[in-house]
């Protein structure tokens, strides 16, 4: 893996899991207590008590970053070990009880719990967030619209959660429905410009739509933190080197789509009713069925609109190296078919423990947590 360029960094959201029950369990801060030393401020909590996340630092090629992911996950689950758990990368439990969701506490949740009310009960639901960096926020909020159309194909490529809490929900990423449901999620509104973006923002806050800027869980914004552009729509990969080819295509899209906003391009104007339907339509089938491209409204191969997304960053994935890299991924992918194909073929083969099993053994491998200590 080779590429050099714009500065790229992942968060990976990981659920606590008892490898004995197969259930996930509200041990997340046992967890964090062990890994603290080994991985510092690039291990973090999450709002309820059943999930980790790890972070990387910001990397410029996808061999560093995919290091890093993979000395995260391994850390990660070593400190799980030490406490007779495992960490588990999938958008969703598949075992446990886990409705109502037990959250963390603190004023900041208190004051969540007020505002959003029953939609926290089922927060326990992990995604993969990719940061590009770009530090000027109009370029960031125009590029936002040219990525804008393909997150219904970016939900479809990284669909990785069929199952919630013992049943089958006949979507590929089930994630996708739950979170959608706050007031401030989904895709964005199109933005003229960061004045534009931050007006809104402030008519949401004055709404009470929002807690602070952090529950602005649009799938793309410009990040509150970092000088960077957030991409926020995938559920988490089952393994870190999806999370690494993830980020590089999401790099690449935003890189191809420099180039137009500099040219004057502000990006194409698409209806929001049906990215509404696209988004449905790619949670329920994920790569291996049919997507609604946004443009015209047709139904149309979800792989042959990940072959179109793939051409539209092509230029930016060229820019830094990467375009046979993440072509050769995306070829193996829809072969292999996405996380909840993969899932749902472990389930045929021993039922949902056998799910869990498939999923513990591919978050961090042995051979993850070799090359992790080694490197």
């Amino acid at each position: 893996m080779n590429s050099d360029g714009r500065r790229i960094g992942v968060e990976e959201e990981f659920l606590v899991v008892d490898p004995v029950t197969r259930c996930a369990v509200p041990q997340a801060e046992a967890v964090l207590r062990r890994v603290a030393d080994r991985l510092g401020p690039q291990a973090g909590g999450e709002i309820t008590k059943l999930q980790v996340e790890s972070r990387t630092l910001p990397c410029r090629t996808v061999t560093d970053l995919y290091g890093q992911l993979a000395r995260g996950r391994a850390a990660m689950d070593a400190a799980a070990a030490e406490e007779g758990l495992r960490i588990m990368a999938s958008g969703t439990p598949v075992l446990g009880d886990v409705v109502p969701s037990p959250m963390t506490e603190g004023p900041r949740q208190d004051l969540g719990n007020a505002t959003f009310r029953g939609l926290h009960d089922e927060l326990s639901i992990c995604a993969l967030h990719v940061h590009v960096e770009l530090p000027e926020r109009d370029r960031a909020v125009l590029a936002g619209n040219h990525l804008r159309p393909y997150l219904p194909t970016l939900i479809a490529l990284t669909a990785n959660s069929p199952y919630w809490s013992r049943k089958d929900t006949g979507y590929a990423s089930w994630r996708t429905l739950v979170w959608n449901r706050w007031p401030v999620a989904g895709p964005p509104p199109y933005f003229t410009s960061a004045e534009h973006y931050d007006t809104f923002v402030a008519t949401l806050q004055e709404a009470g739509a929002l807690v602070d800027v952090g529950t602005i869980f649009w799938d793309i914004r410009p990040s509150a933190h970092q000088p960077t552009l957030e991409v926020r729509a995938a559920d988490v990969p089952t393994t870190a080197e999806e999370s690494a080819m993830v980020a590089a295509l999401v790099r690449g899209l935003v890189t191809a789509s420099l180039t137009l906003v500099d040219r004057g391009d502000t990006g194409p104007v698409v209806s929001a009713e049906l990215m509404r339907v696209a988004y449905w339509r790619a949670a329920r089938d994920g790569l291996g069925g049919y997507g609604v491209d946004v443009h015209t409204g047709r139904a149309v191969p979800a792989a042959e609109l990940a072959v179109r997304m793939l051409d539209a960053a092509a230029p930016g994935l060229e820019e830094h190296g990467d375009l046979d890299l993440v072509g050769g991924w995306l070829k193996r992918l829809v072969g292999e078919g996405d996380g909840a194909t993969r899932q749902r073929r472990a389930a045929e083969d021993g039922g949902l423990a056998a799910v869990v099993d498939h999923l513990l053994a591919r978050t961090a491998p042995p051979a993850l947590q070799e090359e992790s200590t080694s490197a």
